[in-house]
């Protein structure tokens, strides 16, 4: 009787347009600063009075912030549209994982800013034997210009035979905090050459980053029991053990990128494509390298495009990105 009554939200109920509600979140210094330190990121640029050189005396957002101040939230586009999301689910709870995002950036977002959240289902498809779903979240600032985007794109059904992960964390004392950057130097247009190598970050991640990213939200509600946090329910899913979230590689990948390019030249035109490729587990460390792949002038601006690389102290390749920037005169 209960199954009767669950309308599960599965790859067959689901179709594109399918929408959930707007959201409405006020960018502040401490949310900033708060993002910035579930991300690992000492960056002084993201912290109240402290000297920030890149692009005006404002305090900005990390760009990566856009998937906390405009969250998917497919659990409640779900229920919008009459259904029960597989992850809340009583008779068949799975979970939907993340597979690739692509991010892009049109306005600054700082502190004082209102970000409103829109949230659809942009397609699904097959390949390979598996089905996915990607949704479109667009973040609008008070004026109504479109400040950023992203797709976002899980797995709703995966194919049988995937590859064992591996059940070993990288150390059984993973370091608390994190961060290794090869010394960084901001490049600009003029002195790169495609095949240039970029400044490398080395994370290692923890349980205790993994959870506090959990339930770091600014919108909707935090679920306290998945593939991040509930290592017996992560077991029976694709990745066989609990694993940091997307959101959370897209982060480290960002702080990465910030060693080579200005902020500005995520914020005026930037693209972000990260692939997962492999789980990024507790315990693991991941070194994120990169190279200049093309760069080219399209009237008057600069572009300058990269590859990036995430692989884990198995060498393992993580995640796979594309990251495209308009550089500054």
């Amino acid at each position: 009787m209960l199954e009767q009554q669950e309308k599960l939200w599965d790859y067959d109920a689901v179709e594109p347009g399918q929408a959930g509600g707007e959201t409405v979140v006020q960018i502040t210094a401490e949310n900033i600063a708060e993002y910035a330190t579930v991300s690992q990121n000492p960056d002084a640029r993201y912290r109240k009075g402290a000297a920030r050189q890149d692009i005006q005396a404002n305090l900005y957002a990390m760009p990566t912030m856009v998937i906390t101040y405009a969250p998917l939230l497919r659990e409640e586009i779900a229920r919008a549209n009459g259904f029960v999301a597989q992850e809340q689910s009583t008779t068949a709870r799975r979970q939907t994982p993340f597979a690739k995002c692509e991010a892009r950036w049109f306005h600054p977002v700082k502190e004082g800013d209102t970000i409103t959240g829109a949230r659809s289902v942009l397609e699904k498809y097959e390949r390979r034997g598996s089905k996915f779903v990607t949704f479109r979240v667009q973040a609008r600032n008070q004026h109504g210009d479109l400040a950023a985007q992203y797709d976002y794109t899980c797995i709703f059904e995966y194919s049988e035979g995937q590859r064992a992960v591996p059940n070993d964390p990288g150390t059984d004392e993973p370091k608390p905090l994190v961060v290794a950057p090869s010394q960084g130097r901001v490049l600009s247009f003029d002195s790169i050459e495609v095949g240039d190598q970029l400044a490398t970050l080395d994370v290692t991640e923890s349980q205790e980053v993994i959870l506090a990213k959990n339930d770091f939200r600014l919108a909707g509600t935090p679920s306290v029991s998945n593939i991040h946090t509930d290592e017996e329910f992560a077991r029976k899913n694709l990745f066989g053990g609990a694993v940091n979230s997307g959101p959370a590689s897209m982060s480290y990948l960002d702080q990465m990128l910030e060693l080579s390019f200005p902020l500005r030249s995520f914020y005026h035109g930037g693209r972000l494509l990260m692939r997962a490729i492999t789980p990024f587990r507790a315990g693991d460390t991941v070194t994120f390298q990169g190279e200049i792949t093309g760069k080219r002038t399209e009237g008057v601006d600069k572009i300058v495009e990269c590859r990036v690389r995430g692989i884990n102290q198995r060498g393992d390749l993580v995640n796979l990105s594309d990251a495209v920037f308009v550089l500054p005169e």
